[in-house]
């Protein structure tokens, strides 16, 4: 997956189309990821010692990564993600449009070595 936690994001499709939140969650087994104040939903919550209140909790639910673009914090436009290898031999990821860097996602060390 090429977004991961605390990238801001932008919501392609549904009720929240066009607007932005920060990713809390990336869950890769089902490729859905939970965004900040995306998806909301109220669960209805009974009495309890742990809740003695009860009434209703709003939550954040998951959403399909297909459904959301990321946002570069250079252009801050929705973008399309891909991965290069600086000539420090670190592999990056960097913005589609504008080519700005978003951050190393492995090191020299890590890297695979020619033979």
């Amino acid at each position: 997956m090429r977004i991961k936690v605390n990238d801001i994001v932008e919501v392609n499709t549904g009720e929240s189309r066009g607007e932005r939140g920060v990713v809390l969650e990336v869950k890769h087994q089902s490729n859905r990821l939970i965004v900040e104040g995306i998806n909301r939903v109220h669960k209805h919550v009974q009495r309890s010692q742990r809740n003695p209140q009860g009434g209703r909790l709003e939550k954040e639910m998951p959403i399909d990564i297909s459904n959301v673009r990321l946002v570069c914090p250079e252009c801050s436009s929705p973008t399309g993600v891909g991965y290069r290898w600086t000539t420090d031999n670190d592999k990056e990821r960097f913005c589609k449009k504008c080519s700005a860097s978003l951050g190393l996602v492995k090191s020299a060390s890590t890297a695979p070595t020619e033979e």
